[in-house]
Parts: C-alpha cells; structure tokens; sequence
C-alpha cells in the first residue's frame, strides 16, 4: 500500500516488526525496504551477522527507556489509562507498583517480591551505548536511534549533542576512542534512570533492573529556552520553562559550544518592569546577558544550586 500511494518515499521498518534475524532483514529488503530498525533484544554478535548478511540500513537503539515487552509491543498503557504506547503515548505502567489480588479474595492485597528490594517487578534501567561506539560502528550499525518520545526538548538537546560529540571523536580517533568524561556527566544532567548496556553485551540480569524505586534521576532543571538574542543591548528574549530567580547561578547548553554558566543579574518583563524572579510557565522575560546567546539555546539550573 505505502508503495502504491507514496512510491517515491524510502521505507523504514520500525523496531515493532521484531526484527531478530537476517533472514527476516532480507524477506523486508525484499519488499522495498531501505533500513530496518532492529529489536532492542539482539546482542552485538546477533546485529554484526545480520549486517554482513544484508544491502539495506541498519537502525539501532543506543540510548533511552527499555521496554519491558518485546520491542515496544506493550499493550498495558492501552488497556489501562487508555494512552496508546504505539502512539508514542505510553504511560509506562510497568514502572508501577503492583500488588497480587486472589479472585476470590477482593481486597486483600499481598505485596509482590521479585527478591528482597522490593515490588517494581518490571522496572528496566534506561539503555546507554555511548562508551561502546567503536563496538556499535564495527558491527556495522549505520544509524543510531535514541529514544525521545514523551521527552523534554533539554533531554533531547543534551543526549544529542552528547552522542554527536562522541560519534565524531570516535571519527578522529578510532582506535583511541574514549567517551570523555564531560559527556558522560552530561548524560546524567537530564532526566533518567540508571544506565545499562541492555541486551548488547549479555543477557541482562538483576543488575540491570531497578527494584526498589521507579523514579527518574535528575541533577539540573529546564528552566528556559532563548528565543531571541539582542546582540546590540546583550539582551536574550527567553521562555520561562520552569521559576529561576535573579541570584541564581545557571548553565547554558548550545549546540555550538561547551556548556558555561552564567549569573542572573538583571529579569525584566517585556515592559520594562524590572522583577526579581519568574514566577508564570511559558512567560516570556529579557534576560540581560554578556555572553552572546543564540536562538534555541537552552537554560537549565543545577539541583543543588545553593540558589535556587
């Protein structure tokens, strides 16, 4: 169908087809085809034998949530808060906590213990590749697929840029490369779980699920994005994603740049009126600024800012 109505489009085949082997890869190949997005449940050797064996593109998950169903098949979020995962909807209901209800006893609830930690029996820790570049590349791996839906556009500025920066230095560098330890840092300024290399390296185990919480670890906040810059007056016309306050010291994350920090001095509306914090989502300020910004880049503040 999607060769009859739209021929001229090339055809990527999404991780939810389950694509385990090369042999599959080809029956799609066959079908027109031009890369394949291959299941989050293959090994490294598993992904190296399906490139040697095939022509069209191959697509792998390097970074984000994993899912506890095969390959994003989940239909718990459809069935019980009616938000469709195939959508990019999806509610993760397997980081809840569950409790075991026998039919015939309603109401007595009886805790579930996958082992002594606790209940969050499908609680994954989120996927990281980015210290095993060389591995991914040398298997033959021509895209990397990281995983953003229902994510913060910092979340998806900074894993990003990250990557970008070590794809390229492994580029300059391949036999030498070494994630630099900056980018790693970086990786944990967003919103996430604990990291796991997944199905890549071996099967994953105890160590790679998380049962005593379901909450995400996070050490900075989006608090703003540029969305003009006054290169005349040094004045940034900013959105307001989160309340920052003058005193506080905060970073700036560019995609031309390092990350740097920057004090607020001055915060005036966009009368004049000069205000001491921003108190309104999605307000939009002038924050005086002597580094030069550009549009889109993006303010966040440390957690443990003294501050804040």
């Amino acid at each position: 169908m999607c060769r009859e109505v739209v021929p001229e489009i090339p055809l990527h085949l999404s991780t939810q087809a389950s694509v385990t082997n090369w042999r599959t890869v080809k029956f799609w190949e066959k079908q027109g085809f031009t890369r394949a997005v291959l299941a989050r449940e293959l090994s490294l050797k598993e992904i190296k034998e399906i490139c040697s064996r095939v022509a069209l593109e191959i697509e792998c998950f390097v970074h984000g949530a994993m899912c506890i169903s095969y390959s994003g098949r989940c239909l718990l979020s459809k069935y019980m808060v009616h938000r469709d995962a195939n959508l990019g909807e999806c509610a993760h209901p397997c980081r809840w906590s569950y409790h075991l209800v026998e039919e015939k006893r309603p109401g007595e609830y009886h805790p579930v213990y996958e082992d002594k930690h606790g209940t969050y029996i499908m609680n994954s820790r989120d996927l990281c590749m980015i210290e095993h570049i060389p591995a991914l590349v040398e298997a033959g791996v021509n895209c990397f697929k990281i995983e953003g839906r229902m994510k913060s556009v910092h979340y998806v500025a900074t894993i990003i840029r990250a990557y970008r920066r070590a794809l390229e230095a492994y580029q300059v560098n391949p036999e030498g490369y070494k994630a630099e330890k900056s980018l790693l840092e970086e990786l944990e300024k967003v919103s996430h779980r604990p990291y796991t290399t997944g199905f890549y390296l071996d099967k994953p185990g105890t160590q790679d699920q998380i049962y005593e919480e379901s909450s995400y670890h996070q050490e900075y906040d989006f608090i703003g994005m540029v969305k003009e810059y006054d290169y005349e007056k040094g004045m940034a016309l900013v959105e307001q994603r989160n309340h920052f306050a003058v005193g506080e010291t905060i970073e700036i994350l560019s995609p031309e740049r390092e990350p740097f920090p920057t004090k607020i001095e001055e915060l005036y509306t966009l009368e004049g009126q000069a205000v001491d914090r921003a108190p309104h989502p999605q307000q939009h300020l002038v924050l005086p600024c002597k580094e030069k910004l550009n549009a889109y880049d993006i303010l966040r503040r440390p957690r443990n800012n003294k501050n804040a």
